[in-house]
């Protein structure tokens, strides 16, 4: 079945989401407060892209020697992409940044300095992920390769049994797939989709990932083997540590907010239609983490609180602490299911016991 013939539920609790969102927009009327980055979202902007690119000066400028010292830089870059991918370019891809589109265009674009193509960022994140959360064959979050299941529709194999042992070992080349192979087999999958909608912008896309990737690997691989003055094998394993701490704690955090036993995982009938509407589908297969670690919060870009942003992808991170409370109060009046686990490390049990019962339950019909 096309993804372009689901369809959810308009009539059902029709009236929860047009009175969240009426609640919000007060909130932000009221208090006279812009949805889009403030003061706070500018200043951890700059001291991300800081912990970027500052690191990876020290290592091509030569100043560095010590083989513990540059490895310590490589893994503060890895930090720092993680912030940015969280905090920066996450925002600045849905809009939520700034009212100004050049300048989410131009924050959104930090995502190619990471290795990642900016527009299958979008189709795989903002479209089909925001739209179809947890449908088994149309969100690409939880369509992932045979060596792991992610939802109870998918084939449970022998192997499962032990995923919640190896899951996170994997998680770490998440981001590496992608830079190295996944972006352009998206890009023909996407075609198939007819989200890229011709043969001539498929070819302009396929260019422009090649462009950026020639960009990514010339300045943050190449540039650092010539210059760095330790062995190439120390740059390199530097190089990978970097792209495996941003793959971890991109799957991890992304993870702890839909492959967990509270959140559901529907499928629509076999016209298309779903059981419950927009707003309901991302409540039910949505969960909140450690919402009062502020530390975590400024860090990962709010993205602990999933599911206001799953409901306002256009309201900048730096204001879901805020609307949290509008909206749980609202899901409680119309009975509509608030996931929310109080700490990070409760929802890391809560994640690997749901590998673990996803790994020995049988496929579901």
């Amino acid at each position: 079945m096309s993804i372009s013939s689901y369809r959810f539920n308009r009539q059902s609790n029709a009236e929860f989401y047009k009175t969240l969102k009426s609640r919000v927009n007060d909130y932000f009327v009221s208090n006279h407060i812009e949805r889009t980055a403030n003061a706070e979202m500018i200043t951890k902007t700059t001291v991300l892209i800081a912990l970027y690119f500052i690191p990876f000066g020290f290592i091509i400028s030569g100043l560095v020697t010590s083989v513990w010292a540059i490895l310590g830089l490589w893994l503060a870059m890895g930090i720092g992409a993680v912030g940015i991918g969280f905090s920066v370019m996450h925002d600045a891809n849905h809009g939520a940044y700034s009212k100004n589109e050049s300048v989410n265009k131009f924050f959104g674009g930090f995502i190619n300095i990471l290795g990642i193509n900016s527009s299958i960022w979008k189709y795989q994140h903002n479209v089909l992920h925001h739209s179809f959360t947890n449908i088994e064959g149309a969100d690409g979050d939880v369509d992932i390769p045979f060596f792991l299941r992610f939802t109870p529709h998918q084939p449970q194999r022998p192997m499962h049994k032990y995923q919640h042992l190896y899951a996170w070992l994997l998680y770490g080349f998440l981001i590496l797939m992608k830079v190295i192979v996944t972006d352009f087999t998206q890009a023909f999958e996407y075609r198939k989709l007819k989200l890229v909608k011709s043969p001539a912008e498929l070819r302009k896309l396929i260019m422009t990932i090649s462009f950026w990737k020639v960009v990514y690997f010339g300045v943050f691989l190449v540039l650092p083997l010539i210059l760095s003055p330790v062995s190439p094998w120390i740059t390199l394993i530097g190089f990978f540590g970097m792209q495996y701490t941003l793959g971890m704690a991109t799957a991890v955090i992304f993870q702890l907010a839909h492959i967990m036993p509270e959140n559901d995982y529907p499928l629509p009938d076999e016209n298309g239609k779903m059981d419950n509407n927009w707003a309901v589908h991302q409540m039910v297969t949505t969960t909140n983490f450690a919402p009062k670690n502020r530390i975590l919060s400024w860090y990962v870009g709010g993205l602990n609180f999933q599911v206001e942003h799953h409901l306002f992808p256009n309201i900048c991170h730096v204001h879901y602490r805020h609307i949290s409370k509008i909206v749980k109060e609202t899901a409680q009046e119309f009975n509509v299911p608030y996931n929310s686990i109080d700490r990070f490390r409760e929802a890391i049990a809560e994640h690997a016991r749901m590998l673990r019962m996803l790994g020995n339950a049988p496929a579901a019909t």
